[in-house]
């Protein structure tokens, strides 16, 4: 009977209105609820067995949808560690810090509110712990687009200091083009006199340089060392000797300063560094072994009782025909400048998330050090996912399988630091659906009220 049918239609109605209140009702308690995505309750109409001279109503159901490709509007914070992702894809959190533990304890959200507790690890608010790859010492990832064991709890604690050794010196200098020939290289006079000097002289004090520096640099330990660049000016025009050595280096000579490098700077006619004509011989890569026994006889090493490791160190003069670097000009010899890398000890200060997704961290001397990458989980259906306490969400068939990626590359959203992505939630737009939805909820409640006068008057015909 068709009055029947009205009432469950009526009692369909009252059931999918609740079912899209309490949806409402959950959107407006997570407005500010931090990656919190907006749910949408859809309509759908139930057909029973319907034929052209009856008709049998059947009702209506709700079903609920997350609007997952909506993006949040990013808010700046104070905190380095609140992260955010700008476009399509999630952070991968654990229930528990794990280090390749078994992939069911892995979730997926948005919610970047990450924080570090007692240990060092990244938690964000729901309690759930951010997953990264480890960066090898050697500055790489090892990164896999769908092996989850290769990732691990994102820790900052256990990270030490560091120091950074010197591996580039870079030098600025002008070598007076009016110094007269030194003795050592034939002397001035109307009467030749044969050189008596040798490579290694300079180094041992036996031959005074017409001009000489001394740098510093840092060995493996952050320690000072001092380096010593000398030039003697030669017979041959715009050709000058040059020696690199320190009172730290042993060269197998015996001299109090070890001598690391010789060879010949030479300049154009126009006072440039020449390098094309190959009468510049001295070295552009400085090596000192961490120790004698391993640089073997004549080789430059650190003195054994530093104990430090070996250095290779890059060295520029300037580049051929270009101003700067090494000139020879009719001025006084003088160092413009001089530039090495490296650093001291130094402790973690800070740490900074940049748009790839690489934690690095912030070390009081200057050093910064690229420990984690943080992935962006992608899925073919993001809103097929399940949802999980703690605005996170579990992988299921309708999601599709996961696939880790590298921020900002091949359809995955940018990683943004010291930013949180605000909720989708907009409570205008909710209370009107509470207004809708509290008149339709109303309105089924008098089809049931009309079915039971109906049948009122059904059993009164028989009075």
């Amino acid at each position: 009977m068709s009055i029947y049918g009205a009432l469950a239609a009526g009692v369909s109605a009252l059931q999918a209105n609740s079912s899209v209140l309490g949806m409402i009702s959950d959107n407006i308690a997570n407005a500010n609820t931090v990656g919190y995505k907006r749910i949408d309750g859809q309509y759908s109409t139930l057909v029973t067995g319907q034929t052209t001279s009856d008709y049998s109503p059947g009702g209506v159901r709700s079903e609920s949808r997350t609007l997952m490709e909506q993006q949040g509007l990013m808010q700046s914070t104070q905190s380095p560690t609140d992260i955010a992702i700008s476009g399509n894809g999630f952070f991968v959190v654990s229930p528990a810090p794990t280090t390749g533990a078994s992939t069911d304890r892995f979730l997926f959200t948005r919610a970047g509110s990450f924080v570090k507790d007692s240990a060092g690890f990244l938690k964000n608010s729901a309690g759930l712990f951010l997953e990264g790859w480890p960066v090898l010492p050697n500055g790489t990832v090892n990164a896999d687009p769908s092996d989850l064991t290769k990732l691990q709890t994102i820790n900052l604690e256990n990270l030490g200091g560091t120091a950074q050794p010197t591996t580039t010196m870079t030098i600025n200098a002008n070598l007076d083009a009016t110094t007269p020939v030194s003795a050592a290289e034939g002397g001035p006079g109307p009467v030749f006199t044969a050189p008596t000097y040798a490579v290694g002289d300079m180094a041992a004090g036996t031959t005074t340089p017409d001009f000489t520096r001394s740098i510093q640099v840092f060995d493996s330990q952050g320690g000072l060392r001092s380096v010593t660049v000398s030039f003697l000016k030669t017979s041959t025009a715009n050709v000058w000797d040059a020696e690199i050595y320190s009172p730290d280096v042993d060269d197998g000579s015996g001299n109090a300063n070890g001598l690391i490098a010789s060879g010949q700077v030479a300049f154009t006619t126009n006072g440039l560094l020449d390098t094309t004509s190959g009468a510049t011989t001295l070295p552009s890569t400085l090596n000192v072994a961490d120790s004698f026994t391993a640089g073997g006889p004549g080789a430059p090493a650190w003195r054994p009782s530093l104990g430090v490791a070996s250095s290779s160190v890059t060295l520029s003069l300037g580049s051929a025909g270009a101003a700067g670097g090494f000139t020879q000009f009719s001025s006084s010899s003088a160092l413009i400048s001089s530039q090495v890398n490296g650093a001291v000890f130094g402790n973690v200060s800070g740490v900074q998330v940049d748009n790839n997704g690489f934690v690095t961290a912030l070390f009081d001397n200057g050093i910064e050090r690229k420990i984690f990458q943080i992935p962006v989980a992608t899925f073919i259906n993001p809103a097929g996912l399940s949802a999980q306490s703690g605005n996170a969400f579990a992988v299921t068939n309708d999601s599709g399988p996961f696939n880790l990626k590298i921020a900002n590359t091949g359809g995955a959203g940018k990683v943004e630091g010291s930013s949180l992505e605000n909720s989708t939630v907009d409570i205008a737009q909710e209370f009107t659906s509470l207004i809708t939805t509290q008149r339709a909820y109303s309105a089924s409640t008098k089809i049931i009220t009309t079915a039971d006068d109906m049948l009122q008057e059904l059993i009164q015909i028989k009075r």
